[in-house]
């Protein structure tokens, strides 16, 4: 079988599996993500790779990764330049006192909480060739990661999007969002120059690339949005002028040692926000990337992780120990800042449910921790089963805390006009 044949197949039966597998967890009122995030793991060595060995071997032959890494990377490109678009910025500078020490707090906490735990209880299972510094670092904003688009797909199919405990979880996940990326980027300038002391350049380049980016190339594209007015985004040179701006940012962030995904985010905040510019390119490319680059990625994730790495009860308890740490320093970190602040109890819990979700995001933050060598295959699988279950937990825990209080507290769920 040919290259192009195979990786032909391999798209084939990828998409085949979760479109299956995404209307059987919509009944379970999981969003699409779970349903491919399960998948991936279901196609690598955890099940398939178990179950059929040979046939996992000849359908996914190690020679071939390579090729489904980089379309992939392509694909998440693409959704971290959506991502950034749909950022709303004017939201973040008029952040209000209540969102803004939640959002702290729920960075705070489970930064401090995994860096430190990390430097004593991980630091045996990291690949031998890393420093504790890199390791506690990445394992500290892992840990402070909250899936964005996920939260807000699990808001409006409980139809809480529009309402006050809606609008702060946004607001909360908003920040963090581009906050962690902007740690995660200082993490990896130092992964990849080795030390704090060597990573001066590539953080000083980061500086001036954020610099050019917002007194440059932003007010150059407000300016071509303003004279193209509502038109801008509907011509083919309009679409051609925007790629152009997200590949040569994530192209700049990768060479100067950051990675090529936060180029491609900070490319969509400095897009212009008063056009339709971004509807229009949502509807062109949205769909291929949801639905055939990202089962790509969640795919590839999934044949790099493996339950089997997990094969001792040492290892399993260090597997709930990541969980437990997550789920108390995210969870429970924001839920008790949210009451502190004097949000209902209720509330409280949503907020410290919501923002405990990861999804999609964190693994894109783990397949980096790998790709850098700051994780190893166990701790990667083990930071993987943790994002996979905080997920999952998301949507019956909301509908749990909103079903038991919604009598009591009917006046805190009507919607904001």
């Amino acid at each position: 079988m040919s290259n192009l044949s195979l990786l032909l197949l391999q798209i084939a039966v990828i998409v085949a599996v979760c479109r299956l597998a995404t209307p059987l967890f919509a009944k379970l009122r999981q969003p699409p993500v779970i349903a491919e995030m399960m998948v991936g793991i279901l196609l690598g060595p955890s099940l398939f790779g178990w179950l059929a060995p040979q046939l996992s071997a000849r359908l996914f032959p190690d020679s071939s990764l390579p090729t489904l890494s980089m379309i992939s990377q392509v694909g998440l490109v693409l959704f971290m330049f959506l991502v950034g678009w749909r950022l709303d910025v004017g939201h973040l500078r008029s952040i209000g006192r209540l969102a803004l020490v939640i959002s702290l707090v729920s960075i705070v906490v489970p930064f401090t909480l995994g860096s430190t735990v990390a430097s004593v209880a991980w630091y045996p299972y990291a690949p031998a060739n890393v420093g504790l510094l890199p390791l506690s670092l990445f394992m500290g904003a892992a840990m402070s990661i909250t899936a964005f688009p996920v939260l807000v797909r699990i808001l409006d199919d409980q139809r809480l999007l529009r309402s006050s405990v809606g609008t702060l979880a946004v607001a909360c996940a908003a920040f963090d969002d581009a906050t962690g990326w902007l740690i995660l980027a200082g993490i990896t300038a130092v992964a990849r120059s080795g030390s704090v002391a060597e990573a001066w350049i590539p953080l000083l380049a980061l500086a001036v690339y954020g610099v050019v980016m917002m007194s440059l190339v932003r007010p150059l594209l407000w300016r071509i949005a303003h004279q193209r007015g509502a038109a801008f985004g509907a011509a083919p040179a309009d679409f051609g002028v925007i790629l152009i701006v997200m590949l040569l940012s994530a192209w700049a962030t990768e060479v100067m040692g950051v990675h090529a995904l936060f180029g491609a985010f900070f490319a969509g905040v400095v897009m212009p926000r008063a056009t339709d510019a971004e509807r229009a390119f949502s509807a062109s490319v949205e769909p291929l990337v949801t639905a055939l680059l990202l089962p790509l990625f969640f795919a590839f994730s999934g044949l790099r992780t493996s339950v089997h790495l997990i094969s001792t009860a040492a290892l399993w308890e260090q597997a709930f120990l990541i969980l437990a740490v997550a789920v108390i320093g995210k969870g429970v970190g924001s839920g008790i800042a949210a009451r502190v602040m004097g949000t209902p109890w209720r509330d409280a819990a949503l907020i410290g449910v919501l923002l405990n979700t990861r999804g999609l995001v964190e693994l894109v933050v783990l397949n980096i921790g790998l790709d850098l060598g700051i994780l190893s295959p166990v701790l990667f699988s083990m930071m993987v089963l943790m994002a996979l279950a905080t997920t999952l937990a998301t949507s019956p825990l909301v509908s749990l805390i909103v079903a038991r209080t919604r009598p009591a507290n009917a006046g805190s769920l009507t919607l904001v006009s």
